[in-house]
């Protein structure tokens, strides 16, 4: 249980590294203060440009592939391999505290991002294969309706979706699945306010019904 306890809280505190306001912090800017004030990508990109974005994504993403793909399987110095606790679990575990860092991060005051870059380097360790089924849905739907925010919320429902049909035998799994899909509609109530009140933004370079 140690080497559970000690991985977990290492993953927490590495997904507390907030690509957006670790960049921003080097460019002198608090995104949380600009657009949505929301500390994710999609906000980086329309506050302050791709190539900000794409430093965000990758510190977001890389920080899971640490956590996730890599944490779980090392030997920490004084604490070893616990050959009681199931690796798969043990990965789940890392998988879901490095996503809760990176909402309530303890190195910015508990105000992060909603969790969705993280998310993606997180299933791209635990179940590869589950990329394509959750990317498909995230880009049908924003083609369909604009939402970036809907396409991320149904995206992360097809992740628990897909284990059901393709791996009911990995329960850790399907748990992480459900589990997140759930959070990140939560992370993303704000967007689901918006759209109910019909001024949320809509990705317009993707979204193929918008008026001409």
């Amino acid at each position: 249980m140690l080497e559970l306890g000690f991985k977990t809280l290492i993953a927490y505190l590495l997904g507390s590294v907030i690509g957006s306001l670790l960049l921003g912090r080097l460019k002198g800017v608090d995104i949380r203060t600009q657009g949505s004030g929301n500390a994710g990508g999609t906000n980086a990109l329309r506050t302050q440009g791709w190539a900000f974005a794409l430093g965000v994504v990758l510190v977001d993403v890389g920080k899971a592939l640490v956590a996730v793909g890599w944490l779980p399987g090392v030997e920490l110095p004084g604490i070893g391999i616990d050959a009681g606790i199931d690796r798969t679990w043990l990965a789940v575990a890392c998988a879901t505290a490095v996503v809760a860092g990176h909402v309530y991060p303890v190195w910015y005051e508990f105000r992060g991002g909603k969790g969705a870059a993280t998310l993606i380097g997180a299933v791209a360790m635990l179940a590869p294969a589950a990329l394509l089924p959750v990317v498909v849905v995230w880009l049908a739907t924003v083609m369909l309706t604009g939402y970036v925010g809907l396409g991320t919320m149904l995206g992360s429902a097809a992740l628990p979706v897909y284990v059901a049909l393709a791996a009911p035998d990995r329960p850790a799994l399907l748990a992480f699945g459900v589990a997140m899909a759930v959070f990140i509609v939560y992370t993303h109530r704000s967007n689901l306010q918006r759209m109910r009140a019909g001024n949320e933004n809509r990705a317009r370079r993707l979204w193929l019904l918008r008026r001409r």
